[in-house]
């Protein structure tokens, strides 16, 4: 497989990640956890945003399902908390690739 094809792999493989990154509540949720290590509620994360509850919900379930969030349970709640590293990876490994590919277009 050529440095361009592994590109275009790579590109199709991060779509929904990239998909999930484009909307702006979601870019404000993850900012949002990347300002404390103990994670939030879903109810301190809905106080922060003009959203309701369930909407608040819905986001964090689109996050946790790229992987940009880890929810882990306390008694009653839910607390997510940020997971980056892998989609990090990805978009990296996606760069690497795409500046491979351009530099023998010498692009």
């Amino acid at each position: 497989m050529t440095t361009r094809q592994q590109a275009a792999t790579a590109f199709e493989a991060a779509a929904p990640l990239f998909t999930v990154l484009a909307d702006p509540y979601r870019q404000q949720i993850l900012l949002d956890l990347g300002t404390t290590a103990e994670g939030r509620n879903v109810n301190e994360i809905t106080e922060k945003l003009a959203l309701s509850r369930p909407a608040v919900s819905h986001h964090l379930l689109l996050l946790k399902q790229a992987g940009l969030v880890a929810v882990t349970k306390h008694g009653t709640q839910n607390i997510y908390t940020l997971t980056l590293k892998a989609s990090i990876h990805q978009i990296r490994a996606l760069m690497d690739l795409l500046e491979a590919s351009c530099e023998r277009g010498n692009h």
